[in-house]
């Protein structure tokens, strides 16, 4: 008679036996079902010592073993006709492991040995899943039924959740790992679609693929935790939609902000024509998308965390236009309008796209229906006050921030009265009235000291401002106060509280003392955040009449500027804005430079400089004001009026060139003293503290028979003033 019919005959017999079969974890044997009806109470004399359990494993089999356990015991028995030493111990480890016995669990699972039956689930798992494959002499090893497979597999799993409560989390990721391998190794082509169909076998594998990449955390291993997650990933697992979606946003997270540099992928993983990511931004990025699509594809839910990841990974990797894209064709029952037309706002500031991104604001500010936007008008007012054009607008939407705010939060309304009195500074220097302008200026200090005593901790951003509104205004022993400060607060990791407080010093004529803050800051920044102190450096010298040192330090900034070019252009990608500030510092580097060599008479020298220049931009108003230097230099004056004159048709509000201009124009002759007069006076409405301007300014009015002396003499004492308190660079 055959085994599965003996078996479906005396059923009633295994429930009585099931007792009789845990006896043989101790024995090591196999128990046949012909066993089940014979005394075995030999088996039971083997006591579990170890863990401190009943010795006497018939008394807690039977009086603990709930009814999930036996059915377990019964599968295995109908499918093989006996229960052996390993499928004992699993489901007696199981039991414990319900009980929450993690311990005397972890006994009984180490008791198994996992080589030689994942070695056989493997040759079970090939052939099940190959169709029509020749049995060979080599595959003589006896098949595991489907069911003992989940058993086992079930088993190490238990494990490694054994371990991991005891915190042996590399332990535990080792037995997890295990399952995974197993699999692979039997099916490197995937699960067949028919495989979920053991329901059991596929939890199993879907808890296995979920908890490894956890436990490499938890181990603190995140490269074996990158690993572990583009292994749930790549391989087909049929895991369903949600857990897919879950490992992909965890993975994402895992990349962006674990600190460690994701390994490059495999070849095996990159499919020919498709996206390969370089880094790990990139590839949380990929992750990313995907999820969106899937929300847009109405797969799973709306997560709002998915697009705060997205919005991280596309800033710090520059591609805010990218993002501003993704935000558009979000559907409006997902993003509120005021929070979609403020997202896409910063991400067109960020592109530098600031007029794109002051109408968003003013679509949004000027409608009724959004009567709180704190946020929006605080962030119209910022890029107002960056645009000479929109000073008075920007000063509108700070105020009413403060109106809104009412004191609600104190450290938002000491932001607006910063905001408030940047715009006030950036007013006063456009005031032709010096009565008007004193009371300004007074107003935008007061607004900024209110804004710093209302911060519970000092902000560098606003004592910055405080300290450049002081500067300007020649308190220059107030603005050296907050210089130090700022240097403090910021711990010396920003780049412009070095230059600003060097500036100070280089105005109150200490030259040598603002190079040593300088070398300082050298020092303690990376050679890609050098450029600005260098170019400090470099006036600084010129100061001191040490042109040669300046010669030096200007060809060190350009040959750290022309390798940080190449290296980043074929690596990591800048930010649009910081690649364009690069290439202006270096324009601008190559027109000191060449204003040196025309101070050394070397005119060959500053003409391949000026080429240099042209190369990167031809249309700078710099490059043509130091043509005009080098004609002038030359003795070719009408040359000189000439290339001032395009300098101004390029900025018509280049003042060093309205200053060379009116020089020029006084010295040749033959034009009348009011349009000599007319470019000084626009220099001056331009920048009121420029003693170059007031001297020749004063020269006009001495060589005027029609002006007076007196105004000659305050021209000249203005020059004076200003030239005593003038900096290497203006502070602004």
């Amino acid at each position: 008679m055959a085994v599965k019919d003996w078996i479906n005959k005396r059923g009633f017999h295994i429930r009585g036996g099931f007792q009789k079969m845990m006896r043989c974890i101790w024995s090591g044997q196999q128990l046949r079902v012909d066993d089940t009806n014979a005394s075995s109470e030999s088996l039971a004399t083997r006591d579990y010592s170890v863990s401190g359990y009943s010795s006497r494993a018939g008394e807690m089999v039977e009086t603990k073993a709930d009814s999930s356990n036996i059915e377990e015991a019964e599968s295995s028995l109908r499918e093989s006709g006996y229960l052996n030493y390993e499928e004992a111990r699993a489901l007696l480890g199981r039991l414990e492991y319900q009980k929450g016995n993690i311990e005397a669990a972890l006994h009984v699972f180490e008791g198994i040995d996992v080589s030689a039956v994942t070695s056989k689930m493997k040759v079970t798992l090939s052939r099940r899943c190959e169709q029509n494959r020749r049995r060979s002499e080599s595959e003589a090893a006896p098949a595991m039924s489907m069911h003992a497979i989940s058993l086992l597999l079930e088993a190490i799993f238990l494990k490694a959740k054994s371990l991991q409560h005891l915190g042996r989390f590399g332990e535990a990721a080792q037995s997890c790992k295990i399952i995974l391998e197993t699999v692979e190794s039997a099916l490197p082509d995937g699960l067949p679609d028919n495989f979920s169909t053991d329901c059991k076998l596929q939890e199993i594998l879907n808890k296995a693929v979920d908890l490894l990449p956890e436990l490499w955390k938890l181990a603190g291993d995140p490269q074996e935790a990158i690993l572990s997650y583009r292994r749930a990933l790549l391989y087909f697992w049929n895991l369903d939609t949600g857990t897919k979606a879950k490992l992909e946003k965890e993975f994402a997270v895992l990349l962006l902000y674990s600190g460690a540099e994701a390994s490059p992928l495999t070849l095996r993983a990159q499919m020919e024509g498709s996206f390969v990511p370089r880094n790990n931004i990139e590839e949380a990025i990929l992750l990313l998308l995907i999820l969106l699509r899937k929300f847009l594809l109405k797969r799973i839910g709306w997560d709002p965390s998915i697009l705060d990841h997205l919005a991280f990974a596309l800033s710090v990797s520059g591609e805010l236009r990218a993002l501003a894209h993704q935000v558009e064709e979000l559907q409006p029952e997902i993003m509120e309008r005021k929070e979609q037309y403020r997202t896409l706002a910063l991400c067109y500031y960020g592109e530098g796209e600031e007029i794109i991104a002051l109408n968003l604001l003013r679509n949004l500010l000027n409608s009724r229906d959004n009567p709180d936007c704190v946020l929006e008008l605080l962030l119209a007012s910022k890029i107002c006050g960056e645009n000479m054009n929109y000073i008075e607008e920007g000063t509108t939407w700070a105020r009413k921030a403060l109106v809104g705010l009412n004191g609600r939060c104190w450290q938002m309304v000491s932001k607006a009265n910063c905001l408030l009195g940047v715009l006030l500074s950036a007013q006063s220097r456009m005031v032709s009235s010096d009565s008007q302008r004193n009371l300004q200026q007074s107003e935008t200090i007061e607004v900024l000291e209110t804004a710093e005593k209302l911060m519970k901790e000092s902000d560098p951003y606003i004592v910055f401002h405080i300290c450049l509104e002081n500067a300007e205004q020649r308190k220059l022993d107030v603005a050296l106060h907050y210089a130090k400060q700022l240097l403090k607060l910021e711990a010396g990791s920003n780049v412009k509280g070095y230059v600003l407080l060097a500036r100070i010093l280089s105005a109150q004529k200490r030259f040598v003392d603002a190079e040593t803050v300088i070398n300082a800051a050298l020092n303690q920044t990376g050679k890609w955040d050098q450029g600005e102190l260098l170019r400090t450096k470099a006036k600084l010298q010129i100061a001191q009449g040490q042109l040669k040192n300046a010669v030096e330090t200007y060809t060190h900034l350009l040959a750290v500027l022309q390798v940080q070019h190449k290296s980043l252009g074929s690596g990591k990608k800048l930010l649009k804005t910081k690649g364009k500030w690069d290439r202006g510092l270096e324009m601008e580097t190559w027109h000191d430079l060449a204003n040196v060599y025309i101070s050394l008479s070397q005119w060959r020298d500053a003409e391949v400089c000026l080429s240099k220049s042209k190369a990167i931009s031809p249309f700078s108003a710099t490059r043509w004001y130091s043509t005009g230097l080098l004609n002038e230099a030359r003795g070719l004056h009408q040359e000189a009026l000439r290339s001032y004159k395009k300098a101004l048709d390029v900025n018509p509000t280049h003042v060093p060139s309205l200053i060379s201009t009116a020089c020029i124009l006084r010295q040749l002759g033959g034009q009348s003293m009011p349009i000599v007069r007319s470019f000084l006076m626009d220099a001056l409405r331009l920048d009121r503290t420029n003693p170059a301007a007031w001297y020749n300014l004063g020269l006009l009015y001495k060589a005027d028979v029609s002006a007076s002396a007196l105004e000659a003499a305050e021209c000249f004492e203005a020059a004076a003033v200003l030239e005593e308190s003038a900096p290497i660079e203006p502070f602004r």
